[in-house]
Order: C-alpha cells, then sequence, then structure tokens
C-alpha cells in the first residue's frame, strides 16, 4: 500500500511539473478555484476537451461529456432515464470525482484559499457563487430522496457549466 501511494505522490508531482510548462497552464490554475477541482481534474477536464470556450453554452458540454439523461417519448408522454454516457468518458470520471466536495456546506478550506489567493477577483467571485450554488443545489437534492450517485452526476453537469463561465476569463497565450 505505502508504495502504490509513493508512485501516486511522484506520478502527481510529475503532472505538476509538465503542467507548467502546458499553453493551457492558466486555465488549469482557473479552474483550480473551484472546491473539489485540485490539479488532476482540472488537468484531466482541460486535456479530455480543450478549450473549454468553443461551446457557446455549457449545455453542449454535458453533451459532449455524456451528462446529459436519455429522453424517451412517444406522442405525450416524455420520460427521462439515466444519463447518456456517450460522451468523454475520462472527463466524465474526473468531474463526477470532484462534484462530491458539494456534499457539505460552503466553505472556503486552508487549500483552497491558498489557491484562491493567486487567482483574479471575478474568478474568486465565480468560484464562492458556484460553491454556494451547488451545495445548496446537493442538498436540495439529497433532501428529495435522490440517490446519491444521481446527485454526484447532477453536480458534475453544473461543475463543468462553472467551469465553463471561468474559462473566458482566462488568458491563454497560443
Amino acid at each position: 500500500m505505502t508504495e502504490h501511494t509513493e508512485r501516486r505522490q511522484r506520478l502527481e508531482q510529475d503532472l505538476h511539473e509538465q503542467v507548467t510548462a502546458w499553453r493551457l497552464c492558466p486555465v488549469v490554475d482557473a479552474l483550480q478555484a473551484l472546491r473539489g477541482v485540485q490539479c488532476t481534474v482540472a488537468v484531466t477536464t482541460v486535456a479530455e476537451l480543450g478549450d473549454l470556450t468553443r461551446c457557446d453554452h455549457p449545455r453542449h458540454l454535458m453533451n459532449y461529456l455524456g451528462l446529459t439523461p436519455s429522453a424517451y417519448s412517444s406522442g405525450e408522454r416524455r420520460r427521462q432515464g439515466g444519463i447518456t454516457k456517450t460522451g468523454n468518458t475520462h472527463g466524465r470520471r474526473a468531474l463526477i470525482k470532484g462534484a462530491w466536495a458539494y456534499r457539505y456546506p460552503a466553505t472556503v478550506s486552508r487549500h483552497l484559499q491558498l489557491r484562491l489567493e493567486k487567482l483574479p477577483k471575478p474568478i474568486q467571485d465565480v468560484s464562492w457563487k458556484a460553491q454556494v450554488r451547488l451545495c445548496k443545489r446537493s442538498r436540495q437534492l439529497r433532501a428529495r430522496g435522490k440517490n446519491p450517485n444521481q446527485v454526484g452526476v447532477a453536480m458534475a453537469r453544473e461543475l463543468i457549466a462553472c467551469m465553463w463561465a471561468i474559462a473566458p476569463q482566462v488568458p491563454v497565450t497560443t
């Protein structure tokens, strides 16, 4: 177990070093303003999706990741099913893992505060607004008796929308 933990830490350290030379490093840093989005989740999301601003609406990103519910309709009858899972598996998995952080009340941890200090005020504002919204939504869904996995997917869907809102505020060098 110790060997695997050390290996994971080495790989994460290598990932951090590689990201600093990447042209999308400012986007990765800005996305880390969101709770539950540490370096690995941010890098995976950006690597799998590329430029988040290429989409006109966050719903397109949700569709691309397969986070939207499937629909069955016949005449007047319409029924929604589980998520489509037709999109990018790695990006979807990373977002869902990051979304689990919104099960708890909105607070700014010391680690998140250190990441936020390096970012401009508009990104910090979006981060706090997103945290309040997602924590409230998670609490509402759980109170309605939704399955925890459904709540996690719903939070991931909203999390990608928050990432989409942050991405245009970051200058990217070409």
